[in-house]
């Protein structure tokens, strides 16, 4: 029920930053492709140009001379080979990996091998000039930009969508408090009412009408404990506490035992004693409560719905079983506000609840239902907060 501004600015604003970034930085990546062309175009004109100062050095040598110095540069090496690759030259820090004439790369090693004519300079066929170039300015510059791209969609996204939802916060305030003090003036007469009816019953006698009443104040004081478990979600911490399962059971099958009666239905019960669990007293009531006020909702008239808390190995196991229409989505069910049958009344909110609490608690459930039949409920409750031996 809690609406939080920033939480909602921060997930939608990752996501449209996800999306326009795609948008912006597809531009940028076909921009630094462009760049890594250039760059590489610009490392094979100079090794052309290098190649051709060295091979003008090698044309230039006068053959009566006893030594021809080979050029040699700082940021280029060379190597001369003759028409089988046998080196007959070399300044190279590396191993070629192809001798055929024109641009070649290996690692950060850029290459370009000339032909040169047949015996002609120093007996040699082939001209190797390298230097080592790498494009980590334009990769840095492409990831600057792509970070100043993200980061500047996820701030202005950011603050756009904290400001525009600053409205419905203010909204989801009001109706927060709208419901926390409408259960509060819901709560005192539906009390007022189950007192009276009782305090009726014990000095006239019941008649069918007070059970009626008595139902139907039971029904709704199962919403209200609905709607209470989700005003205070997140607010209020739910504590373990030992509890007697087969005791809490039955208390809460004899507090529907009256709605059951106003439909015909019997509830059998087959719950095992002795049976201490380590949980909290409010989910747990949700739990049950939700299943069973379910179970007798979905009933046919004048059937039975059976509940029962078994011992399993070291789990317990809480199963409630009705013979009623079934369920056609089991799927959906647990989904907020849907309602399987619209004509039953409800708000389709109990079964998410129910949902929440066995995610939260490591419960597992077990849906079984057959159209026109019925529906079973098993839940599992693991052994770790199973309390072996009370004593």
């Amino acid at each position: 029920m809690i609406f939080n501004t920033k939480e909602f600015a921060k997930k939608y604003a990752l996501v449209y930053t996800a999306i326009l970034a795609v948008l912006l930085i597809a531009p940028l990546v076909v921009y630094v492709i462009l760049l890594l062309q250039i760059d590489e175009a610009k490392v094979k004109l100079s090794l052309e140009k290098q190649s051709k100062q060295i091979i003008h050095s090698m044309q230039a040598y006068d053959n009566s001379a006893k030594v021809y110095h080979f050029p040699r540069y700082k940021a280029y090496k060379a190597a001369l080979y003759d028409d089988k690759y046998n080196t007959l030259f070399s300044t190279l820090e590396f191993e070629p990996n192809a001798f055929t004439g024109g641009f070649h790369k290996k690692g950060n090693n850029y290459y370009y091998i000339y032909t040169l004519p047949k015996r002609y300079y120093f007996g040699s066929s082939y001209l190797l000039v390298s230097t080592k170039h790498t494009a980590n300015k334009i990769y840095y510059f492409a990831a600057s930009v792509m970070i100043a791209i993200v980061l500047a969609l996820f701030s202005f996204s950011f603050l756009l969508l904290k400001n525009f939802s600053k409205p419905f916060e203010k909204l989801n305030t009001q109706l927060d408090n709208f419901i926390k003090d409408s259960m509060h003036e819901i709560n005192t007469p539906l009390s007022i009412i189950n007192i009276n009816a009782d305090l009726f019953a014990n000095k006239y006698g019941d008649n069918k009408y007070l059970q009626r009443m008595k139902s139907a104040s039971k029904t709704l004081a199962t919403i209200y404990n609905d709607m209470d478990y989700l005003v205070k979600q997140g607010r209020v911490e739910h504590t373990h506490q030992e509890i007697d399962f087969g005791e809490f059971i039955r208390n809460r099958v004899d507090y529907f035992q009256e709605i059951a009666n106003l439909k015909g239905i019997t509830l059998h019960t087959d719950i095992a004693t002795e049976c201490y669990y380590d949980f909290s007293k409010t989910k747990l009531q949700r739990i049950v409560d939700n299943t069973i006020s379910n179970a007798i909702k979905y009933s046919h008239n004048h059937s039975n719905v059976e509940v029962k808390l078994l011992k399993e190995e070291a789990n317990l196991l809480f199963v409630v079983k009705d013979y009623g229409v079934g369920i056609e989505n089991v799927e959906k069910i647990f989904s907020r506000y849907y309602r399987e049958n619209q004509a039953k009344g409800g708000f389709g909110i109990g079964l998410n609840i129910v949902k929440q609490i066995i995610e939260e608690e490591n419960i597992l459930l077990n849906v079984a239902s057959v159209l026109a039949e019925g529906t079973t409920f098993t839940y599992t409750f693991y052994n770790k907060n199973y309390i072996y031996n009370k004593n």
